[in-house]
């Protein structure tokens, strides 16, 4: 099995330097993507398949397309989402620590296909080690003449800079990301227009995950094909999937897309802990439904989970088991949610506290009946299309799915008058 992404990564030993990079072969997608069109390499990413791996699945060399190529935008922008705030989701974490130069080298290549002369990484405030690595292989890059003006004698000219956000959930969202880049309220953008035609201080823009930057030497280098080829199910290439809770081995492991998720929770993750039982699990971090016991042979890619009922997401699984109570579960997370939300729009701003407080008083014992009905209509008003960016929509697939295959776990709370796990 091929582990393009993580071939490199040992935690058993410092993370390349420049020199055991190149020594790895790194570096050679860029000068081979330095002799080809801007046109030809975003083609080329398009005819992989690869999609957006932090979340929207949207196909990455299409995005790319939108982004003009007329000589008439003289500044253009190319900026790697860091900022790893999923609750659950610490792949990209991995990848930076691991293999900085992997990234850096996606980014060079992604940023000479729209012809961007501008780079950022927007990194996640917690991510110090991350940020210490990044920060030396950018030197190091920099010194080699990977990066600043006329690029390995091509003319190309490219900067690339290090920011660190300070630690909002909502710069998961990229016009968010956007305005906190350039020093505003993060809070989401009207679209249109679009970031591809007006992003970053009204330039062309391109925001890309980590994961998805780092898959982009490897496509230049081995082509379309040899990329399809990895998957096992309806997408392409490879994943770095996660699992976190009581299993006997949590972590990530780099697979193909389209593994099942009995494989990664009993081959990878060795299964539940002794003494605990699978109730469900949310597979693409907290802002995804729950999948149950009867979904445990479904493919993990963007179709296959879809069609279940849930999301991909960032593939990074959180696991329920039958020691936790799920009121409580989701009561965690709609109080993460709520304290996240930007504020902007009034259904996530008023909706999603009120949903914690809600939950809140169920767990402790403080429910009524009525109070179901309340959070499943909730869960329809702060649902797609009502609110401003996708923060609640995603807040409430945890809650919609708990109250379909956990009611009863509820009604318990509110028929006991209090949590029976406690």
């Amino acid at each position: 099995m091929e582990t393009p992404l993580t071939q490199h990564i040992s935690f058993d030993r410092p993370c390349y330097n420049l020199r055991d990079y190149e020594k790895n072969g790194g570096y050679q997608a860029l000068r081979k993507a330095l002799s080809l069109s801007p046109e030809s390499i975003t083609n080329t990413v398009q005819a992989s398949d690869l999609k957006g791996r932090g979340g929207a699945g949207f196909n990455t060399g299409m995005k790319w397309s939108f982004v003009p190529m007329n000589g008439h935008y003289p500044v253009k922008y190319l900026i790697a989402n860091a900022d790893e705030m999923e609750p659950g989701t610490f792949k990209d974490r991995m990848l930076m620590e691991g293999n900085p130069h992997q990234l850096i080298e996606g980014m060079i290549i992604s940023a000479f296909a729209i012809q961007a002369n501008i780079s950022y990484i927007f990194l996640r405030w917690a991510y110090k080690k991350a940020g210490r690595l990044l920060t030396h292989a950018i030197e190091e890059a920099y010194a080699a003449g990977y990066l600043g003006k006329n690029i390995l004698g091509t003319g190309y000219n490219l900067e690339m800079y290090l920011h660190t956000g300070v630690g909002r959930y909502i710069c998961g969202e990229e016009t968010a990301l956007l305005n906190a880049l350039e020093g505003k309220r993060a809070t989401p953008r009207a679209k249109p227009p679009f970031p591809q035609v007006s992003g970053l201080f009204g330039k062309p823009t391109i925001v890309n995950n980590v994961e998805t930057l780092c898959n982009i030497p490897h496509i230049i280098n081995n082509g379309p094909d040899w990329f399809k080829s990895l998957g096992k199910g309806n997408d392409a290439g490879t994943k770095i999937y996660g699992v976190s809770g009581r299993v006997k081995r949590p972590g990530l492991w780099e697979l193909p897309m389209g593994v099942s998720m009995r494989e990664l929770i009993e081959d990878c993750a060795g299964g539940m802990a002794n003494g605990y039982r699978f109730r469900g699990a949310l597979p693409g971090g907290a802002s995804t439904d729950f999948l149950v016991e009867e979904h445990l042979d479904i493919h993990l890619d963007y179709k296959s989970v879809a069609a279940a009922g849930s999301r991909l997401g960032t593939g990074t699984m959180i696991i329920l088991d039958d020691h936790t109570c799920p009121v409580g579960f989701v009561h965690n997370l709609e109080h993460f949610f709520a304290q996240e939300s930007c504020g902007w729009c009034t259904p996530c701003r008023e909706g999603l506290p009120w949903t914690e407080k809600i939950l809140l008083s169920i767990e402790r014992g403080e429910g009524r009946p009525e109070d179901l009905q309340l959070l499943e209509t909730h869960t329809r008003l702060l649902g797609p299309g009502n609110t401003f960016c996708a923060l609640a929509p995603g807040a409430m697939e945890p809650l919609q799915s708990a109250l379909k295959y956990f009611r009863e776990d509820f009604e318990k709370h509110i028929d006991q008058k209090k949590c029976p796990w406690r």
